[in-house]
């Protein structure tokens, strides 16, 4: 189930195997991103990509950018 995670979780969650990805689109990503991130963008992003790109056994961090 999806849930709003602070900095400093998503830091440990990543030190213990969890994935992260990126949901912007590409020139963004390339601008800046997390290091270690996967770039699924959310235009793109569909089962099919997600399960070809992603473990199932590990967990799943979804970030974007957004100003507002």
């Amino acid at each position: 189930m999806p849930m709003p995670i602070h900095r400093h979780d998503v830091e440990r969650l990543a030190a213990q195997g969890a994935q992260l990805v990126e949901v912007l689109p590409a020139d963004e990503y390339e601008e800046m991103h997390l290091p270690g991130a996967l770039h699924l963008p959310l235009k793109q992003l569909t089962h099919g990509t997600a399960t070809a790109r992603l473990e199932r056994g590990r967990p799943v961090i979804v970030y974007c950018w957004d100003s507002l």
